[in-house]
């Protein structure tokens, strides 16, 4: 009679274990929005600590079949031969399982770090507008543009490794056909703008340096005019001094 329960319980564990493939390995799941995703990475932990549950039941069998085989040796050997593949059966279970829980969490975790990503490289970017707009109608001076200018080059100083990582990080999921159309609106969308962005602030850049140079040109002009009319004044007033006729001051002064 033993015999026989444990022969029922080795097909009814059997049979659990077919049911959980089914269930949890041989699904075709699509994950087109996040919440899918979430859901099924949630979904195969519980189906991870489910398997593993079973690890006590299996080694009760494994425990009490054993027994058996040690008092009827006859009985005890087909079960024991049942119990392998049973063994078998769960382990490559427990293995594939493991093995999906653990890739759902790193596509999770792929998804969750492309949008830390974009988060950081939108701060940027909403950093970059505000520096552009901050050179429009400047006061016409030169510290003035000059501050822009180098405030502006400052933000443009920006690496570019965080937009590589979303570049790989959005193909990567989008290879894998997860959360594709998300991510493809997403970064369509990122980077649109910041080519657009990226080849405003850098025409407002060679505006500024151009108009930075011109003024520091007429700067320098108006300084050597003005240091000409001083020495031109000096002169003047030297010849007033002197009470000199107009007529034997040189054509210039005249």
């Amino acid at each position: 009679e033993k015999a026989v329960n444990l022969k029922k319980d080795l097909a009814e564990m059997q049979e659990w274990m077919t049911q959980a493939e089914e269930e949890y390995l041989e699904k075709d799941f699509e994950y087109k929005s996040p919440e899918e995703l979430e859901n099924a990475v949630e979904e195969m932990k519980r189906a991870k600590e489910d398997v593993l549950q079973k690890e006590v039941r299996v080694k009760i069998l494994k425990d009490n079949i054993k027994m058996l085989a040690a008092k009827v040796p006859s009985s005890g050997q087909d079960l024991a031969t049942e119990l392998n593949v049973v063994l078998e059966n769960y382990q490559l279970l427990c293995n594939r399982i493991r093995g999906k829980c653990h890739t759902l969490e790193e596509v999770w975790s792929c998804w969750i770090e492309l949008l830390q990503y974009l988060d950081l490289e939108t701060a940027w970017l909403n950093n970059l507008e505000e520096r552009v707009q901050m050179t429009e109608n400047l006061p016409d001076k030169l510290d003035a543009v000059n501050d822009a200018l180098e405030s502006l080059e400052s933000v443009l100083r920006h690496p570019a490794d965080n937009r590589t990582q979303i570049r790989e990080l959005g193909q990567t999921l989008i290879d894998g056909g997860i959360l594709d159309d998300i991510i493809s609106e997403k970064l369509e969308a990122f980077n649109a703008r910041y080519e657009e962005l990226s080849h405003l602030a850098v025409s407002r850049q060679i505006a500024l340096e151009q108009q930075l140079q011109t003024m520091r040109e007429t700067d320098h002009m108006l300084q050597v005019l003005q240091e000409n009319l001083v020495e031109l004044d000096r002169q003047l007033t030297s010849y007033l001094t002197d009470r000199v006729d107009a007529f034997q001051m040189p054509q210039e002064a005249q």
